[in-house]
């Protein structure tokens, strides 16, 4: 079991027998792991601002404040990183703090499959600066998840239209605009797409080969280039 589907199952578990507490040593045999590993992952957990609290004595252990806590939740990788990427925004603010926890605790409720995945998305897109207000086609913002090749009917920076086949990548975002960091089959190589410039679009069956992206590569404004993060 991996870090973080353990720091879910721990949840759960103390979920599960709130008020009542579970031992460090009882959780250590439980997950099959040190009692200083768990120690760590309540630590953690306390940190991310999950109400797990120690009840001192002979029968005492870690306890969760079952009111305070959010059942399993069924947000979508997609929901879970426009809830990120709308935590971003706030940077700068008082409440950027308080929101970054609200995020930190969602993801600890989602299933862990659900939570990988969302990581595994949010990973994909890359801000320059605090990122666009432009809005995108939903077709184009699906894109990272259908993981299907994408024909494009696209519009370079002179006002003249190409065809292409690309592979979608990942998202980019800076002060202006979105784009598309795909691979380009026509002309073999990585590209960024203007979304704005992309006149129509459509899914097609064939699934892409997997390729590494460097979000740096592309000619973007000259701007430092940040993944988005879950909290």
């Amino acid at each position: 079991m991996n870090r973080t589907d353990r720091l879910y199952a721990l949840v759960e578990e103390l979920r599960a027998v709130a008020p009542r507490p579970r031992s460090a040593r009882w959780l250590a045999d439980r997950f099959e792991v040190s009692v200083r590993t768990v120690e760590r992952d309540i630590s953690a957990l306390q940190q991310s601002g999950t109400p797990v609290y120690a009840e001192p004595g002979r029968t005492g252990g870690y306890c969760l404040d079952r009111a305070h806590t959010l059942p399993p939740v069924n947000f979508t990788a997609a929901e879970a990183v426009a809830m990120a990427l709308a935590l971003h925004r706030l940077d700068g603010t008082p409440f950027h703090g308080p929101a970054s926890t609200a995020l930190r605790k969602l993801v600890v409720a989602m299933p862990p499959a659900d939570a990988a995945a969302a990581r595994e998305l949010a990973g994909r897109v890359h801000l320059v600066g605090g990122g666009p207000a432009a809005t995108v086609p939903r077709v184009i913002a699906d894109a990272l998840q259908v993981r299907r090749v994408l024909r494009i009917r696209y519009e370079d920076r002179g006002g003249s239209y190409s065809v292409r086949e690309i592979e979608p990548l990942a998202f980019i975002g800076t002060p202006s605009h979105w784009y598309l960091a795909a691979y380009c089959r026509l002309r073999e190589s990585m590209r960024a797409f203007r979304t704005d410039r992309i006149a129509s679009v459509t899914v097609t069956a064939e699934v892409p080969p997997v390729r590494v992206v460097d979000p740096e590569a592309f000619d973007i404004p000259n701007h430092a280039v940040h993944s988005l993060t879950l909290g």
